[in-house]
């Protein structure tokens, strides 16, 4: 009989998984599924250069059946589970839903991000947390440059070029960095928007930004950015967004079309649905073999779970550490399932990096400290060794060696994937 086992989510951590049941699990003994809502993972540490156009948007992306080769590929989403049963609903991506039978089920789904009741943010504000936001992003950045350089309305002007940014934390301050840096070069090409000037403005509730890393790293990267002419507020927070400003606590209402956030990320909401044990954040507790505690055939890694970190605390939600948890718990299932035996999770993060654009960067590996050149060359060495596949890696250091003799284009593509209607 072969067993069922599958895996929900196919980001760094579900894809680990995958490739590594598939390794240890005879085909004839399992059989594998994947669920999905793209046929791709997505190497998040690469969306800031896709948005500022260092990174051709496809080549930080993965399909999934270049990554696995037996596993059964499913486009859709969980939305109930009967852990009496073991068996899942699927919505399927193109209509429909679908029953699955499990034997030995993952949870890998990761997060969203975390919104606060703050009037017009969701109406007005834009995420940064997948492809379609960076390309949205970037093609705003240029429409905001065309019509600010096109206009004779100076306060319009002053709207067009003010980017409000909220959240100080990694995914913030890289957003921030490359995408000015992406608008300071673009610049040349809009004479009258040159003459008035950008306002980069960054919002951050804390004292300090990055807080995961070392305080001497975070002052020199706010150093750096302010150096720039970007406008850092800290212990401030946004108050409301409306169509055409933000209003932050310090009372002051910035003149803007562009407000991204940043401010941390939160499970996906549909385990709510899904008859787990959820702790106070929403995320799914787990032993420290990455098994949900309570139930036999059920675990949980990534994003979505509170795993035990060995450090103390629970394991923060980043990618090296999902891509580590999903090999750990794929071991942990097969040893279920007869094959190898259990083992903890044990991995200590002990390297962390953000990029500050203009080949500067700020990282730590174990006790040493890096800031500027050097750890922008650490910091791409190092993703460059995590992008899953030869392929994504050659096409990643031609896009960066191309871009060092010729200006990034500045081509606005938001049609793409929007068809005219006929007639």
């Amino acid at each position: 009989m072969a067993w069922n086992v599958v895996i929900a989510g196919g980001g760094f951590g579900g894809a680990a998984a995958a490739r590594e049941l598939e390794r240890l699990l005879p085909k004839q003994s399992a059989r594998l599924s994947l669920v999905n809502e793209t046929n791709f993972s997505l190497y998040t540490p690469f969306l800031p250069e896709a948005a500022s156009g260092t990174l051709e948007p496809r080549h930080v992306v993965t399909p999934l059946r270049e990554q696995l080769t037996r596993t059964y590929l499913r486009l859709g989403r969980i939305v109930a589970h009967d852990p009496a049963a073991k068996t899942l609903q699927l919505r399927k991506k193109f209509g429909g839903t679908e029953e699955l039978r499990y034997d030995q089920l993952l949870l890998a789904l990761g997060s969203v991000s975390r919104t606060l009741p703050v009037p017009g943010l969701a109406e007005h504000a834009v995420g940064f947390k997948d492809l379609a936001d960076a390309i949205y992003l970037r093609n705003h950045v240029v429409e905001t440059l065309e019509e600010a350089n096109a206009t004779e309305d100076p306060v319009r002007r002053e709207k067009l070029l003010t980017y409000v940014f909220v959240g100080g934390g990694y995914a913030g301050l890289e957003a921030l960095a490359e995408l000015q840096d992406f608008a300071a070069d673009a610049m040349d090409s809009y004479p009258r928007a040159r003459l008035h000037g950008m306002r980069w403005v960054l919002v951050e509730a804390a004292g300090r930004v990055l807080p995961e890393i070392d305080e001497q790293l975070a002052d020199y990267a706010l150093r750096e950015l302010r150096g720039r002419g970007i406008d850092i507020r800290l212990n401030t927070t946004l108050e409301e967004v409306t169509a055409d400003s933000a209003r932050i606590s310090t009372g002051e209402l910035l003149p803007t079309e562009t407000v991204v956030w940043t401010a941390g990320v939160a499970p996906q909401p549909v385990l709510r649905e899904l008859n787990l044990p959820l702790d106070e954040r929403g995320r799914v507790p787990v032993d420290e073999f990455l098994r949900v505690e309570g139930m036999d055939s059920v675990w949980a890694i990534g994003d979505c779970a509170a795993a035990p970190d060995p450090r103390g605390g629970t394991c923060p939600p980043t990618a090296q550490h999902a891509v580590r948890q999903g090999p750990v718990a794929a071991r942990n299932i097969a040893a279920e399932l007869g094959v190898g035996s259990p083992a903890p999770f044990t991995f200590k993060a002990y390297a962390s990096f953000v990029n500050l654009g203009r080949h500067k960067a700020v990282g730590r590996i174990g006790e040493r400290t890096f800031r500027g050149f050097p750890a922008w060359w650490l910091a791409r060495s190092y993703h460059m060794s995590q992008i899953p596949g030869t392929a994504r890696k050659v096409r990643a250091v031609l896009d960066w060696t191309a871009g060092l003799p010729f200006r990034r284009d500045v081509s606005e593509v938001g049609s793409i994937g929007h068809p005219k209607r006929l007639g």
